[in-house]
Order: structure tokens, then sequence, then C-alpha cells
């Protein structure tokens, strides 16, 4: 258990610096100078060098890769060009904001993919399986932007059932969240259907379906758990791809968090702000990736926590 745990720690440190350097290499090498975009008068080189060297932006690429890359590891991401408020300051107000809509819209995304995906398998008419089966890739085709306008409409400005913007209570979170969570929902869905058929059609489902047990326990009692797997084993890309999700989330329903802060930081080439965030999405898919494999042989007992079935 401790080779284990160590290996998939050292793993997960390796991703988060890749994810770093990347990024680093990227932000700095991309053409412009983040000292005149930050509103330092170009027409005056000496202050533009003063504003270098304060910054320490000045030293050689390698020494600044270091510099950045332990201060990050101290949780440091230095300063703002712009305004030289700490980058710390900055993740410290946007993220609690940003995990609470990710957090709820993983909540209902794992609602509605194990709904839509029992719901697609579980039916004894094939032309009711074949209309659910349809519904998670139409989901997921759609645009986050559209679908996030789209429930404003509805629900905001047309049944005014919630709030079009962040008023600091739950209904405020309930759109953006569902905006996230109906395509991450849609992959889940689409990924526990087609298990599940498998599952149903194994040897194992037609030895108890043969005993004489009915459709729900064959379903809920043997099937789902061992289909639940590869749906698991997703959650750590789609929470990764809806924090990616957040940029155009929390623009459309004007929440503050690191979504709307990576646009800013982008537009003002504040590299230090779109480096901490990268790093922090590194971290949280890590994270939820190692809660992930930790879980995985509580629900299923044949795989070793080597990653193999066990004998």
């Amino acid at each position: 258990m401790a080779t284990y745990l160590l290996r998939r720690i050292g793993f997960g440190v390796l991703i988060i610096w890749a994810a770093f350097t990347a990024a680093w290499l990227i932000l700095f090498f991309l053409p412009g100078d983040a000292v005149a975009a930050a509103g330092v008068d170009a027409s005056d080189p000496a202050a533009l060098e003063a504003r270098r060297e304060a910054l320490g932006l000045n030293r050689p690429w390698y020494v600044q890769y270091v510099a950045a890359l332990f201060g990050a590891v101290r949780g440091d991401f230095g300063v703002t060009v712009g305004t030289g408020e700490p980058v710390s300051q900055i993740i410290a107000r946007s993220l609690p904001n940003t995990l609470e809509l990710v957090g709820v819209a993983l909540v209902f995304a794992l609602i509605i993919g194990l709904v839509v995906g029992i719901a697609s398998v579980y039916p004894r008419a094939a032309w009711l399986r074949g209309l659910l089966s349809a519904l998670p890739p139409i989901a997921i085709s759609l645009p986050s932007f559209w679908l996030g306008l789209l429930l404003l409409q509805a629900f905001s400005f047309g049944l005014g059932w919630f709030p079009a913007y962040n008023t600091g209570t739950f209904a405020s979170i309930v759109l953006p969240a569902l905006s996230l969570a109906i395509t991450t929902g849609a992959y889940l869905a689409q990924v526990l259907a087609s298990s599940l058929r498998i599952e149903m059609a194994s040897a194992y489902a037609e030895q108890v379906r043969a005993k004489g047990a009915t459709r729900p326990r064959i379903v809920f009692g043997h099937a789902l758990r061992g289909a639940a797997l590869p749906s698991l084993n997703m959650v750590g890309i789609l929470v990764a791809g809806m924090l990616g999700g957040t940029v155009v989330t929390e623009t459309v329903f004007s929440r503050n968090g690191l979504g709307r802060e990576l646009i800013g930081a982008v537009e003002s080439s504040e590299i230090s702000v779109v480096l901490a965030i990268v790093t922090i999405a590194a971290l949280v898919f890590v994270v939820i990736n190692l809660l992930v494999d930790f879980v995985t042989p509580l629900i299923d007992r044949r795989i070793a926590l080597t990653g193999k079935v066990a004998a």
C-alpha cells in the first residue's frame, strides 16, 4: 500500500512539474513585452528597464525559470506586473468561487450521467432505448456558451426562477453549474451506457438471468458496479475540462473566479497569474485522479492496487 501510494504521488508530482514547465516556457517565449502591456510608458526606456529589474525580468531565462519553480513550490507566484498585487491574493480571492462552481457542477454531472446512462439501457422497448441513447451525443455537441445563454434566457429572464448573476446564494450557482454539468454528464452517460450494455451481455449476467433474477436486480445489483469503473476513471479528466469551461461560464454568468481572472491575465499579459492558474488546474487534476485510484479497488475487489485483476 505504501509503495503504491508513493508511486502514484510521485507520478502526480511529475505531471504538475511538466504542466508548470510547459506553461512557463510557452508564456516566456511568446512575443511581446509584459511590462509594456501592463501600462508602463513604452516611450521611457529607463522606466521599462527599472520595472523589469524590479520584477527580475531582466535575468537569464533559466534563472527566471528556477526562481519561478521554487516560488511555486512554496505557493508564491510573485506579483502582477501592472499593480504589484501578490498573485497568491488573487488566487485566494478567486479559487473558492471556482471550486464551489466546479463542485456543484460535478454533483449535477454525476446525477445526470447516472440517470441517463441507466435509462439508456434499462427499458425493454428498443425504440425507447435508442431514443435515450441519442441524448448524450446531442448534449456533447452543444457549445457551452450557447447552453449558458439558453439557460439564462429560459430560467432567469423568462421564468425568473434563478438570478442571472452571482448573488452569493445557492440559487445563483444552479444555472452556471448546469451549463458545465450537462456536457460533462453526457460524457459520463455515454460511457456508462456502453459499459452497462457490455456487462448486461456478459456470461455472469446471463447466468444470473437464467436463475430468475429480475431486470432491476441484474442492472443495479450486478452490472452497475462493474460498469461504473470506466466512468469513474474519467472523472479526473472531466473535472479538468470543467475547470477550463469556467472561463466561458464565469463570463456568461458574471461570476468572479479563476476563469475570469485567466481572461484578464491573458489580455494584460500577466504571465504569473496565468502560470498560477495552470498549475492549480494540474494540481486539481492530480488530486482527483489519486482519489479515483484509491476508490476503484473498493468498488471492484478484483482490482488490486497494482492495477491488475486479483486472482
